[in-house]
């Protein structure tokens, strides 16, 4: 019995591991060198937070051949305030493989949540279960996240026809919670291993975006059917969702999603039918 009790007790951290380690990638300092640091302000309730960015810009961005714009949004494992760990799986994944950056031009913008915060609204069901809730305003970094790219769409070395958004585990959260909010913004949204609010599949639906998700059929840290829940209920409502369901794999499902046969290709084919215009000030109430 004190045999299995370990057994437990070692799977149990393992999971807990996984989910520590959700996008954590250590940075080479040659990539770190290619991101611009910087610093995002949101004043809440006489508070000012600082939220931690970093951003890639294309040597020859110029206004002259705009280049699209990539949020991502990493995992619970890459918070904090170093403003480094959240460049991870896709920053690093961008600047050193050929088939990426090396092929393509884009501004790549990489938030950090604080330890202690989150990027979607989370509020509780009838069940008393956490849940992500987009009818709650957005959490503050969320807040800084909206905020930065409003400021970005208006530099005109960016295309603001193709703008893109992903993320993995509490990133892909994020994606499905931003998209919820502002389904208008994006060119494309490719959330892994995540989950959303599907009673925001009409208001998805209704705006056109496409979108591609992932999720490995295994994982044990976000459950699959998260993700099941939104794709059933955007394609009920006849929006554009690609779905790739990874069979066996568990909560690393973004090798294959940053990988060369996952959507990023299709992401970047994605535009706009016209620029996204600067939203009032109550845009940044959520709902």
């Amino acid at each position: 019995m004190r045999k299995y009790g370990l057994l437990i007790i070692v799977m149990a951290l393992f999971v807990v591991f996984g989910a520590w380690m959700a996008g954590a990638v250590a940075v080479p300092p040659a990539v770190l060198s290619r991101f611009e640091p910087g610093i995002i302000q949101v004043e809440q309730d006489g508070r000012t937070t600082e939220i931690p960015f970093r951003i890639h810009r294309p040597d020859d961005l110029s206004p002259a051949d705009p280049a699209p714009l990539i949020i991502f949004l990493h995992g619970a494992g890459s918070r904090g305030d170093d403003n480094r760990k959240q460049i991870g799986a896709f920053g690093t994944r961008w600047v050193t493989e050929s088939r990426l950056g090396g092929r393509h031009r884009a501004v790549i913008f990489a938030p950090q949540c604080p330890s202690e915060d989150r990027w979607a609204a989370v509020g509780k069901d009838s069940r008393g279960q956490r849940r992500v809730d987009t009818t709650l305003p957005p959490t503050v970094p969320m807040q800084a996240v909206m905020k930065k790219i409003q400021e970005l769409v208006a530099d005109p070395g960016i295309d603001a026809s193709r703008i893109y958004l992903t993320g993995l585990s509490m990133g892909g959260f994020g994606s499905w919670d931003l998209v919820s909010r502002h389904p208008e913004w994006f060119a494309a949204v490719m959330p892994v291993c995540g989950g959303g609010d599907p009673s925001f599949a009409d208001r998805i639906a209704e705006s056109g975006v496409p979108i591609w998700t992932v999720h490995g059929d295994a994982d044990r840290v976000v459950r699959v059917d998260l993700t099941r829940k939104m794709v059933e209920a955007i394609r009920k409502a006849n929006g554009r969702v690609g779905y790739t369901e990874l069979p066996g794999v568990r909560h690393n499902s973004w090798g294959h999603a940053y990988g060369p046969e996952g959507p990023i290709e299709w992401m970047l084919a994605q535009r706009l039918p016209a620029p996204i215009e600067k939203a009032s000030p109550a845009d940044g109430d959520g709902g």
